[in-house]
């Protein structure tokens, strides 16, 4: 029985800390912007470009 009392106690301690997390991540803005992390994959990323051997023994 006394492990009931421990694991409860746990249990509500985890969820208090999981609820302080959340609280911290929704008051420093985490959750703001919703929208663009899910058509970020969409947009291509620019391609430098690199040096050729050609142009870099012709000079």
């Amino acid at each position: 029985m006394n492990i009931l009392y421990f694991l409860v106690g746990c249990s509500v301690l985890m969820a208090l800390i999981f609820l302080g997390a959340f609280v911290w991540a929704y008051k420093t803005g985490q959750n703001d912007d919703t929208h663009t992390p899910g058509i970020r994959m969409l947009f291509d990323d620019e391609v430098i470009k690199e040096k050729s051997e050609e142009d870099h023994f012709s000079s």
